[in-house]
């Protein structure tokens, strides 16, 4: 069966939903899936939620080998123009999902054309922009028996040329963990600043020390991000605020580095709390979104694999402080994520984000004798 890959990418790309709301991607997955696996006697598969599972059994079966795409999208209004663009209001696969499940699709087709002789497993994932997906599945055991022996996946590049795969034998994306800070104060007239206690000027004054974290604390070999992307607090301007929250992100490319911002961002924010005799609620979220660390050996072997293709310009890249929650699977399961070049000028989550569309039947021809080399 030949797949026609830019169409499916096209339908996809229409249909974008958030994490853990994906019912139209899994059915068209789900159409598709049995389109390619019909009449297929050693292919089961299962669905957890909205994601999908397809496992191939082999014919002898020493190991398992797992392939994940996420299949969920973000909540922006796309700008591309393009004539398939998104007919889901406010929703956009502005991360390139719409590409890897193509690519999902594209490798399973090539994979039940013959029973391999390991078993392999196919994951169509929800949620990796919002609740950690990944986690959520391996944490409430939807894998089963099919749990895979080796993991591998991709994740589409906006800056490498069509044909570009980048990876290394270390950490490839930073873990992240989301912060939330709510300061406590006493509102009051503007005139009377001595009668109230002003949680805007203490979280002002948090903000400028919290920078203080990276360039004092982080060994600058290592590196840290700590963002604080918004801060709301007051309603007009005659009026002192008597609570301050602030959003923000910490990012990091070791979980010991994370866990040593997440303690002095706490003791920072206590300590600007009492300096200012007031409240502070501080809550942190890391979930499944480890840093996505690949495994050695498994992606030196993948690298000398791709190295040896001549349509392939192998890339051993520096780590990206992006995030995703493939580390948490990686972390459990070892494996090896890698970028696929899609060149398009507009970076991941901009509303212009618009890959190249010919990425596709070189991924799909390059990864799937990557992973038929695994499955024999």
């Amino acid at each position: 069966m030949k797949l026609d890959l830019i169409t499916i990418r096209r339908d996809l790309h229409q249909i974008p939903e958030i994490g853990l709301e994906e019912f139209k991607t899994q059915a068209y997955l789900l159409e598709r899936i049995a389109e390619i696996t019909a009449g297929k006697d050693f292919v089961e598969q299962k669905t957890w939620r909205t994601g999908i599972l397809v496992f191939l059994k082999g014919s002898a079966p020493e190991k398992t080998i797992g392939w994940r795409t996420d299949i969920d999208a973000l909540p922006i209004i796309e700008e591309t123009g393009l004539d398939f663009k998104s007919t889901h209001e406010g929703r956009m696969h502005a991360c390139g999902h719409d590409m890897h499940m193509t690519t999902a699709l594209g490798l399973l087709n090539e994979l039940v054309q013959t029973q391999p002789k390991n078993n392999l497993l196919f994951l169509f994932q929800p949620a990796e922009e919002n609740f950690a997906g990944g986690m959520l599945m391996y944490e409430d055991g939807a894998f089963g028996d099919w749990k895979p022996d080796e993991f591998y996946g991709l994740h589409v590049r906006p800056d490498f040329k069509v044909g570009d795969i980048a990876t290394n034998t270390g950490t490839l994306f930073a873990g992240t963990c989301e912060v939330w800070v709510t300061f406590k104060g006493k509102g009051g007239h503007a005139a009377f600043p001595h009668e109230a206690n002003d949680a805007l000027v203490a979280a002002s004054y948090f903000v400028t020390q919290v920078q203080t974290i990276v360039s004092r604390n982080v060994d600058p070999i290592q590196g840290g991000v700590v963002t604080f992307g918004s801060m709301h607090a007051g309603t007009t301007n005659n009026v002192i605020a008597d609570t301050a929250k602030l959003h923000g992100t910490i990012r990091t490319l070791t979980q010991d580095m994370s866990l040593l911002i997440q303690k002095r961002l706490t003791e920072i924010a206590q300590g600007v709390a009492a300096a200012f005799a007031m409240e502070v609620e501080v809550e942190l979220k890391q979930g499944g979104y480890l840093p996505v660390e690949n495994n050695p050996e498994l992606a030196r072997d993948l690298m000398d694999f791709f190295g040896n293709s001549k349509a392939v310009n192998l890339i051993d890249c520096p780590p990206a402080m992006t995030g995703e929650d493939f580390g948490y699977l990686l972390n459990k399961i070892p494996g090896v994520m890698f970028w696929l070049g899609v060149d398009t000028p507009y970076a991941l989550h901009h509303p212009k984000m618009s890959p190249k569309e010919e990425a596709l039947p070189f991924a799909v021809e390059e990864i799937s004798k990557f992973l038929k080399y695994k499955a024999q």
